[in-house]
């Protein structure tokens, strides 16, 4: 038997320190046969049972590494291809077979045996791999694609496989503009309907749409059309099943023993063990794994808020307090602050984002100053006020004007990214055009509204597919995009908006090189709720222009609706969301507006601008900040 864990992959592992696991656990080909080992601490023997052995558990035994819990052993003539499982017999003598938690490759579900597979590939994106630092950089613009690959688009019933994808959601990509594409979970997961957050193959991506080659072209593809990746990831919880991780050697291994610290009341799921060094070995492994191993350019990090609270989504008496007394999860704070360390030190040129819906201190700030050590964090808060203000009839909405001002008291407390994600539109919430109020023709210019908003604001961006479609139905994981909407003149107005808001956002500076920076945006007008409309500042470093951006939450126009300025002269109307081409009444203001240096807003100069109805309107000044 050949073993291949040294001694000090054994004591990283068991300290909870090795970063690169899946070098060494799991099914590896060797010259003659294959590799394999698995962490099973309390079993009292472990075999590979697969199909070269009829699956009986007596033929190829793997041998103890005594205290650190692995058990190893080479199988001759194995190759890829094979399947597989290890065969746990449990302390109190149960025999279960189990899917390799360090598998390349499973079966299609329903099946659930692993695959021995190879990682081989030959990546030509080695450009973009040189440049991402910049593409990455919080002064660099990010607008964000987010993409369930199985829905997406889909031919006679079925979904596209990674290679079909690739070319298809390139071109999408790149006619709207967008920087980077985000992949809900690629993982393998056993329920379709779970959108993969629910990983029970935490180092394989999903079979149904191909192999680990299949989709690293897709990355692959997409980075040499300058298109960056991001993957959502789910340290948070993992199901039930009983091939995947719970139960693994007859204990709770990788998940907390006590169901008031392991177990997820809304998801049905188990909750890892934090405290545990073994699992954060496996859990900063296979972070790492996806950065190295498929090129991604950044994690999602879903649900922090349910790991960083210990009574998250729980009642009183459901959950156990921390060693002082306290509501936070002392043990997943240490393993997010150790992640993020781990990453920042491999690979300083990706981001790592936080789902974080509460307003926990320092998400976005380095572990060295006392924070979590991510690089954004999803702006929630925007994203409900937002909705909430918008799905007001506009005549009500003069009164809750703070709605859509309140986040400029906090936007520069994080890294934010102003995400309208797949969260928004399933579950009966409607689709993002059906929230909106009024008539037809309002409901799409308060789409526009939204949209403009969006890349208006500082911060990074994210839009859930359909979206740019204008979809009147919630998206359906089972079915594909309505993609004959684009036939429909309003549907593909939307479209070229988004187009036209993301070069617009890529090409002005002012709109995103201080997106994490407070100097980066100025109030000219943020309080009148009279009329609803909001006027501000983007700004950037000298000698790039500012941009102004007028905003009329309204169906009214607003004539001579005079704005204080910084600079007098001639100021360029770049982008107007009641423009015709977008569907709009084609009210404006000729290209240009005048301004005087009469003093308004506490600013020198001041300009009579019209307001379209339910439009965002933004100009360009006609030169630097003085």
């Amino acid at each position: 038997m050949t073993g291949r864990l040294s001694s000090q992959d054994l004591f990283l592992f068991n300290e909870g320190t090795h970063q690169r696991l899946y070098e060494r656990l799991g099914a590896h080909v060797a010259e003659g046969g294959t590799s394999f080992a698995v962490w099973a601490p309390s079993a009292q023997a472990v075999s590979v049972v697969g199909d070269w052995n009829g699956w009986d558990a007596a033929k190829d035994p793997l041998a103890s590494r005594g205290p650190s819990g692995i058990w190893e052993g080479f199988v001759p003539a194995v190759g890829k291809g094979a399947l597989y499982k290890y065969a746990v017999r449990t302390s109190d003598g149960r025999t279960q077979e189990k899917a390799d938690p360090y598998g390349f490759l499973h079966e299609v579900p329903p099946a659930t045996a692993s695959i021995v597979w190879d990682l081989d590939y030959a990546w030509g994106d080695g450009a973009w791999m040189r440049e991402r630092a910049a593409k990455n950089a919080l002064s660099a613009p990010v607008s964000v694609y987010e993409v369930h690959l199985a829905s997406w688009q889909r031919e006679d019933g079925r979904s596209l496989s990674y290679r079909e994808l690739a070319p298809r959601l390139a071109d999408h990509v790149e006619r709207l503009g967008f920087t980077h594409v985000e992949l809900l979970p690629v993982m393998e997961h056993p329920f379709a309907g779970s959108w993969g957050y629910q990983v029970t193959g935490y180092f394989a991506p999903t079979h149904r749409l191909g192999t680990p080659q299949d989709l690293m072209y897709l990355i692959d593809y997409l980075h040499q059309r300058g298109i960056g990746v991001i993957l959502d990831w789910v340290p948070a919880h993992f199901p039930t099943d009983a091939h995947a991780l719970g139960d693994f050697d007859g204990t709770h291994l990788y998940e907390h023993a006590d169901p008031r610290r392991g177990f997820h009341p809304d998801w049905r799921s188990y909750i890892f063990n934090y405290g545990r060094h073994e699992v954060r070995s496996f859990l900063v492994s296979n972070a790492l794994f996806w950065l190295e191993r498929y090129h991604a350019d950044g994690l999602r990090v879903d649900g922090v808020a349910s790991m960083l609270y210990l009574d998250y989504s729980r009642k009183e008496g459901e959950w156990l307090p921390n060693e002082h007394g306290g509501r936070e999860n002392l043990d997943a704070v240490r393993f997010l602050r150790q992640l993020n360390d781990a990453v920042a030190e491999a690979h300083p040129d990706v981001s790592i984002i936080a789902e974080e819906s509460t307003s926990w201190p320092m998400v976005s700030r380095p572990t060295r100053v006392g924070g979590l050590g991510f690089g954004l964090k999803w702006d929630m808060g925007w994203m409900h006020d937002t909705l909430r203000y918008l799905e007001r009839d506009p005549l009500y909405r003069r009164w809750h004007h703070n709605e859509i001002t309140f986040r400029s008291l906090y936007a520069f407390h994080e890294n934010f990214v102003l995400p309208l994600s797949h969260d928004e539109v399933v579950h009966g919430k409607g689709s993002l055009l059906n929230k909106m109020p009024g008539d037809r023709w309002q409901k799409f210019a308060n789409l526009r509204l939204l949209f403009a908003s969006m890349f208006t604001q500082p911060g990074k961006k994210l839009l859930f597919m359909g979206s740019e479609l204008a979809q009147w139905r919630e998206w359906n994981h089972d079915g594909s995009l309505d993609w004959h909407l684009l036939d429909e003149a309003p549907h593909a107005a939307i479209s070229r908006l988004l187009g036209d808001l993301n070069r617009l956002y890529r090409d002005e500076p002012a709109l995103h090189a201080r997106d994490t920076d407070p100097s980066g945006f100025a109030w000219i007008d943020g309080s009148d709720a009279e009329h609803s409309a909001v006027t501000f500042l983007r700004l950037a470093d000298p000698p790039t222009p500012p941009l102004l951006v007028a905003i009329n939450f309204t169906p009214v126009v607003r004539y001579e609706y005079r704005v204080g300025v910084p600079i007098a002269g001639g100021w360029e109307e770049v982008l107007n969301t009641d423009a015709a081409i977008y569907g709009g009444s084609g009210v404006g203001n000729l290209g240009q507006v005048i301004a005087k240096p009469v003093p308004l807003h506490a600013r020198p100069a001041s300009m009579p601008i019209t307001l379209p109805p339910l439009a965002a309107v933004i100009f360009r000044a006609p030169g630097a900040m003085p």
